[in-house]
């Protein structure tokens, strides 16, 4: 994701913006990025933001992403306000200048793996070498492949990486295009019971990795007291998945389509649990931003800590 690209995709959203009130600074919609996981699709089938903010006059606007790296981009052109990703698209974004800042951590190792084929030769994760692995530029995913690449003493270069959207690294992975798929949940629920894949890699036997509750820096800066309400409001869904993962899994699956069995998959291995982005949390992150640098996968080295959002009105 680079500069020059953020920039274009930014004249492209312009038409697309909802006015703001310039004279008092007012919100009249709140944008905001989710993918077919996590708490926030649980948020928005139970209109748990809207019944907040509506009373307010604030309309909530639900924008749908196939993987991170598109809507921090969205998020950069300001199109997005809100949105939740992994580990890895933060890092890319804010090497790439986007007005993007952290504004609340959740663990995120499980319903993340590597899957292969049920007939592979593929059996352990040093038999990767030399072998097309598909899996979003500047995910989660990417993260996890290079993590794993780590354990088994390979390097980045001795696997060929195949940067596919989860939507046509299905296709790819079921047709024997890429020999193995690094992905979330649902999709590797549905590589399992779908397509009859063996997990090869579950991510939370590899590294310690969360996932990201991210603000445009301008919603962040001028409007606090809102973002705060999202992140608490966010927070309240998390505690209630938590406790009520069968009436999750049918949640995800009357927004996504996608079959419960699988959806029910999904749900019991995922970790709904909210926090704030603590010192732990921006060092393992930081970790990650190192990794990526020293393989000249971001242009330039970042401070995490740098774009950490700080509610001062608390």
């Amino acid at each position: 994701m680079r500069r020059r690209e953020l920039l274009k995709l930014s004249v492209g959203l312009v038409a697309f913006l909802p006015s703001r009130s310039p004279a008092k600074g007012g919100v009249r919609e709140i944008r905001i990025g989710y993918q077919k996981n996590g708490v926030l699709l649980i948020a928005r089938q139970r209109a748990m933001l809207e019944n907040h903010f509506r009373p307010q006059g604030i309309d909530v606007n639900w924008l749908e992403f196939s993987s991170g790296p598109p809507m921090m981009e969205a998020m950069n052109a300001g199109g997005v306000d809100y949105g939740a990703v992994g580990d890895s698209p933060p890092i890319f974004a804010q090497a790439a200048g986007a007005a993007i800042v952290y504004a609340a951590g959740q663990p995120a190792t499980n319903g993340l793996g590597i899957l292969v084929a049920r007939n592979s030769v593929i059996h352990s994760i040093g038999d990767l070498e030399g072998k097309r692995i598909g899996f979003a530029k500047g995910s989660s995913a990417h993260n996890l492949v290079v993590q794993t690449l780590r354990a088994a003493g390979l390097a980045y270069g001795d696997v060929t990486p195949v940067y596919l959207a989860p939507p046509d690294a299905g296709p790819a992975f079921a047709n024997g295009g890429i020999d193995a798929w690094a992905i979330w949940d649902p999709y590797l629920a549905i590589g399992e019971v779908k397509q009859g894949a063996r997990i090869l890699v579950n991510a939370r036997e590899i590294t310690k990795a969360n996932s990201f509750y991210v603000a445009n820096r301008d919603f962040a800066e001028g409007h606090s007291e809102i973002l705060q309400r999202i992140i608490d409001v966010t927070t309240d869904a998390a505690v209630w998945a938590g406790t009520h993962r069968s009436d999750v899994a049918k949640s995800l699956s009357d927004v996504t389509g996608i079959p419960l069995d699988i959806e029910t998959i999904a749900a019991d291995r995922s970790e709904f649990r909210i926090g704030s982005m603590s010192d732990d949390i921006i060092a393992i992150q930081q970790g990650v931003a190192d990794s990526f640098f020293r393989l000249g996968l971001i242009p330039k080295q970042i401070a995490v800590k740098d774009v950490v959002w700080r509610n001062r009105e608390t």
